[in-house]
Formats: C-alpha cells, structure tokens, sequence
C-alpha cells in the first residue's frame, strides 16, 4: 500500500466549486491536479472527473459523479480541525457555516476550550476544535 487518500463524490457539479472554497479557508492548501470530462464522455463537459487537493497538507480526492446516487455526505465521516486560536476557529466556523446547518453549535462540550461541528453548504461535515491549553 503507498497511501490512504480520503475521497469525495460530489453531485451536481460542485466539486471544483467546493474544492476552490475549502482551500481558500486554510491556509498551506492547493489544488494539486484536475482532469476534466470532455465532449462526449460519460460526464458533464468541463466537470470534475478527478481531481486532487489538499488541506494544510493534507491529500483529499473528489469527483463530480456523472450517476444519480440516492446517497449523499453523511455526519459520520467528517474533516476534523484543530484550530490554533479562538479567532481562527470562529472564522472558520462561520465561513463553513455559510449555508450550512449546525450539528453541534460552537460552545465548550468538556472534551475542548472551544467546539464545533457542522455540515457546509456542500454537505461536507466538519468539527472544529479549540483543545484546552
């Protein structure tokens, strides 16, 4: 085995949309590589047919899926941050929260100073954390 790469499968073409969003929130990110469907493949001209980013360093790799699914994201699979400052966490919170929904509202749960788990406009899950000092 080389490596374990967490994999998304958008819907709907949002993939770069997501992609785009999500690195210019954290910092020490990028698009690595995309390769687009092209005219008369089994995909939506022009979206995403795989592509690679990472997050802080961190590989991820996604797809728009040219299937209709009956699944989506589900809460029970999420990227997990731990934050360096109260101010990074909330502004990370509220950007992700940007037509998103709340899990579990920021607040102090015991586990952490600081915590908050939600699912982004994309249906990706996130919980931020602000670990006690």
């Amino acid at each position: 085995m080389e490596q374990v790469t967490p994999f998304l499968m958008f819907q709907g073409g949002t993939a770069e949309e997501a992609m785009n969003y999500y690195t210019s929130l954290i910092e020490d990110s990028e698009i690595t590589s995309i390769a687009r469907y092209g005219k008369g493949e089994h995909g939506d001209e022009g979206t995403v047919k795989q592509a690679v980013f990472t997050l802080k360093g961190q590989p991820f790799m996604c797809i728009d899926s040219n299937l209709k699914h009956e699944f989506s994201f589900t809460p029970s699979f999420s990227i997990f941050l731990t934050c360096s400052s109260e101010g990074e966490l909330d502004n990370l919170y509220d950007k992700l929260m940007t037509g998103g929904q709340a899990l579990m509202p920021l607040g102090d749960y015991g586990f952490s100073k600081k915590f908050g788990w939600l699912n982004d406009q994309f249906g990706i899950s996130w919980q931020l954390t602000l670990p006690h000092e």
